[in-house]
């Protein structure tokens, strides 16, 4: 049985009642924790599981599983929903969780395939990345650099935002009793143009810091590896580090998933996740839009309110018109709890946008 409104904004949990303010608190502590402190080593030790890391991996699996099975409960009428959930929690299970600790059973350092740059921002850290085997440096270079921008040119961003990816995975399923909880404000639109591209900047900076960095420290002739400490050396440092403690720890993980409960499941990728930036403006190009059947919309705004990502969805299907929008991560939500069956997801290349917006309603709740 799918989920009315009427049941979601009378459940604290779900509507920043007392209940989702306790259990906020509890994921910023537990975030905390893991990122900052060995406590939850002792933790993975007690159940037998080798250090905190594989603690969280095994618990974020988890909570993806269980997450998924509630949302199927809700959801799972739709055949694409049920696609898309399997699929998420599929490439956790395989590619983000099973094979990296396989590849450490075998004293290797693992990978996980279905994460790339710069939402893997040390993928293309030479450092880093040189250390595995040639077949999986070309991996990484050719995916991110060259797969993701032609998948998202014809697909949208969905193949990978609400198909594989493991931080829009846990929000698709652990993550959506909160997902009408997104702000649909101007201003939290206005924010998200300006947040997400500066972590894209940020991201694009750290990358070539330490891509030069790395550069500087061989001698051309003799091929030796230098080791003496420069001030470029401390700037490249520097903000790798504050990179690494600001976006990958703080934005992506104690607020990202802390605030699932007060402020929406997407934070993360609507506000802050690079690789959803670059995505974003690629599909400004591509086939992937959501159409609208003319004067069908009775306005019940049902759409907006299901979308994670703050978009005005209602306004567009007043003005009989289709869209694509940068943020839209194709979950199909829209169109899914639309009772006309308004709105569809497609995949096309003839699409003209109208430039006229003086008639569309501004959805400012």
């Amino acid at each position: 049985m799918q989920a009315g409104l009427l049941t979601t904004f009378k459940s604290p949990a779900k509507s920043r009642g007392y209940t989702a303010w306790i259990l906020s608190v509890i994921l910023f502590v537990f975030y905390i924790l893991v990122y900052f402190t060995p406590i939850p080593d002792s933790w993975a030790n007690a159940v037998g599981l080798n250090g905190k890391w594989q603690m969280y991996g095994v618990l974020y699996t988890l909570a993806m599983i269980i997450g998924g099975y509630f949302f199927l409960r809700k959801h799972g009428n739709s055949k694409y929903h049920k696609v898309r959930t399997w699929s998420v929690i599929f490439f956790q299970i395989v590619f983000a969780f099973s094979i990296p600790e396989i590849m450490g059973l075998f004293d290797s350092k693992g990978f996980n395939f279905a994460k790339f740059w710069p939402l893997g921002i040390e993928y293309l850290y030479p450092q880093y990345i040189f250390e595995y085997p040639l077949l999986i440096i070309v991996y990484a270079f050719v995916a991110s650099l060259i797969a993701v921008p032609i998948l998202t040119l014809l697909y949208g961003k969905r193949w990978y935002c609400s198909w594989m990816c493991g931080c829009g995975g846990l929000a698709e399923t652990a993550g959506d009793s909160f997902r009408h909880l997104s702000d649909k404000k101007v201003k939290a639109w206005k924010f998200e143009q300006w947040s997400i591209y500066t972590v894209l900047f940020l991201a694009l900076l750290t990358t070539a810091l330490v891509i030069i960095n790395w550069g500087l420290h061989f001698e051309n002739e003799a091929g030796q590896w230098v080791t003496e400490f420069t001030t470029f050396d401390l700037i490249a440092s520097k903000i790798q580090g504050t990179y690494q403690f600001i976006v990958v720890a703080m934005l992506s993980g104690v607020l990202g998933v802390g605030l699932y409960p007060l402020m929406g499941s997407r934070v993360w990728c609507r506000f802050f996740c690079p690789l959803a930036a670059i995505m974003g403006l690629v599909q400004k190009f591509g086939r992937f839009r959501i159409t609208v059947k003319d004067d069908m919309c009775i306005s019940c705004g049902n759409c907006s309110t299901y979308c994670e990502m703050g978009i005005d969805v209602r306004s567009y299907a007043q003005n009989n018109e289709s869209f694509k929008r940068a943020s839209c991560v194709g979950c199909g939500m829209c169109a899914h709890v639309c009772p006309r069956g308004v709105l569809k997801l497609e995949n096309k290349w003839d699409f003209k946008q109208s430039s006229d917006k003086s008639k569309r309603p501004v959805f400012d709740l």
